[in-house]
């Protein structure tokens, strides 16, 4: 939605469209799509740093789905500590070779354009990562294998390994040096996607568990006349509804440019959180039948675990937060 409309998108940066869209993702629970990282993720980073030849040569094709895009910035040893990664690149002439692993990449075997985090001055600290992109068919990139998972299991989640890859550095984008601070920059916006999605899961979830307390019985009447049941579900109805508001709160912060890296913080890990408590308690509801992956909650159940992990941990999270309170 928001590429420039001379490459084929939609020319609106509005991110109302990017949160609409992965709520009725997240509605039909189809959680195997990558349309959130692709849009939400991969987009800022196409948009803000590509150079004009760059966008010539890969936003018609990103836009048309023709080009399935990654960023690879987990490794084996390394995931919300990007000071602690190890994947290098050095000059060489007008190529950077590049070595290391990646793992945990969403569409990491599907993908055809990957951009990798990667040491580009070893000792420089923050300012030794460069952001190169990796593109199908270089010789030295290999795909591992589909990674299994507990939930999710229709999303391509995948080990990516480089060895002397010759990356033209026309590739390299944005500044060289820089990479870190690209990271901190689109880091907000990925995580207000989770968070978008994890607001949207809950609700439909909750809305669905309420049907299901209509109309399932025990001891005579449906489950949800019980007083417990009640109040169960009307403390998460009172929870979900707070985040909504929440949400469309830092929705429209973000979209004002006022959004803050701890206000994406402190909404990836709330309403994250939040996710699991209303899944788990809405599992519970279903009784037995919660159990069984026949039921859609059981789905939801599995796929939710993930979200206070990926995009930063809940405990990084509030290390963020914390830290913003000069603490």
């Amino acid at each position: 939605m928001d590429v420039p409309e001379e490459f084929g998108g939609g020319g609106v940066r509005d991110f109302r469209y990017n949160a609409l869209l992965g709520a009725e993702v997240s509605r039909v629970g189809a959680s195997g799509l990558g349309f959130t990282l692709h849009n939400d993720v991969v987009a800022p980073y196409l948009i803000d740093l590509a150079n004009d030849e760059q966008k010539t040569r890969w936003l018609p094709g990103f836009v048309r789905g023709e080009l399935i895009t990654a960023i690879a910035m987990s490794e084996p040893g390394a995931g919300s500590d990007l000071q602690g990664l190890t994947t290098t690149a050095r000059r060489d002439g007008d190529e950077w070779v590049l070595n290391g692993s990646k793992t945990f990449i969403t569409n990491g075997i599907l993908a055809d354009l990957v951009i990798v985090v990667a040491r580009t001055e070893p000792e420089a600290g923050a300012r030794g990562f460069s952001l190169l992109v990796v593109e199908r068919g270089m010789p030295g990139f290999e795909r591992g294998r589909k990674l299994e998972k507990i939930g999710m299991k229709a999303q391509d989640t995948a080990e990516l390994s480089f060895t002397d890859v010759r990356v033209p550095a026309a590739n390299l984008l944005g500044t060289e040096g820089h990479g870190f601070f690209h990271l901190m920059h689109n880091l907000p916006q990925e995580r207000l996607s989770i968070a978008a999605v994890a607001v949207a899961a809950s609700r439909v979830v909750l809305d669905r568990t309420v049907e299901y307390c209509k109309t399932r019985t025990a001891f005579g009447r449906p489950v949800g006349t019980f007083q417990n049941s009640r109040f169960e579900l009307a403390e998460m109805h009172t929870e979900v509804s707070i985040a909504e508001t929440y949400l469309e709160k830092a929705i429209l912060e973000h979209n004002a440019g006022r959004f803050t890296a701890e206000d994406a913080a402190m909404a990836k890990w709330w309403t994250t959180e939040m996710q699991k408590r209303v899944v788990d308690r809405c599992l519970q509801l279903h009784g037995g039948y919660g159990y069984m992956l026949e039921y859609p909650v059981a789905k939801a159940f599995l796929d939710s675990r993930v979200q206070t992990i990926y995009g930063g941990t809940t405990e990084i999270m509030k290390e963020i937060v914390g830290r913003s309170l000069g603490l």
